[in-house]
């Protein structure tokens, strides 16, 4: 599956495989016509996707054709559809508790909050090693 997706991220691997969606059997030449691109380069992309395996080739005479090999990407999709199925069920149960434990209303004070001995803390001081400000000179 790691080569699957790996193969999957390129952009242009991903266009090849759409051409192959439409079109069930091309040729390299037929593949390659669409991209500004060398025909070698291109051959690097269909053997990334040959090795995981969502391409097939067959050699007749000169031509090489391939065809799209859809297994892989199934295999990927039920991984996908698995944890897919696993998230929405953590999120149905977030919105359910959510919707059924509603957070109580803040009170409004009835009067300004200020400032009284017994709800203030007062910490010690530090003391500084060396005076603030600058350093006097040494004549």
């Amino acid at each position: 599956m790691d080569r699957t997706f790996a193969a999957l991220a390129d952009p242009t691997r991903r266009a090849l495989l759409a051409q192959l969606e439409t079109d069930k059997t091309l040729s390299v030449s037929e593949l390659a016509a669409p991209f500004q691109m060398s025909l070698p380069a291109i051959l690097k992309h269909l053997n990334v996707l040959s090795d995981a395996g969502l391409i097939t080739r067959k050699k007749t005479g000169r031509t090489v054709t391939c065809r799209l090999t859809a297994e892989p990407m199934e295999h990927a999709m039920d991984w996908l559809n698995h944890y897919q199925r696993f998230w929405t069920e953590k999120l149905d149960q977030l919105a359910a508790f959510v919707e059924e434990d509603p957070c109580p209303p803040k009170q409004q004070p009835s009067q300004p909050s200020q400032a009284s001995p017994s709800n203030v803390i007062s910490m010690p001081r530090r003391k500084r090693s060396t005076p603030p400000g600058p350093t006097p000179k040494k004549s």
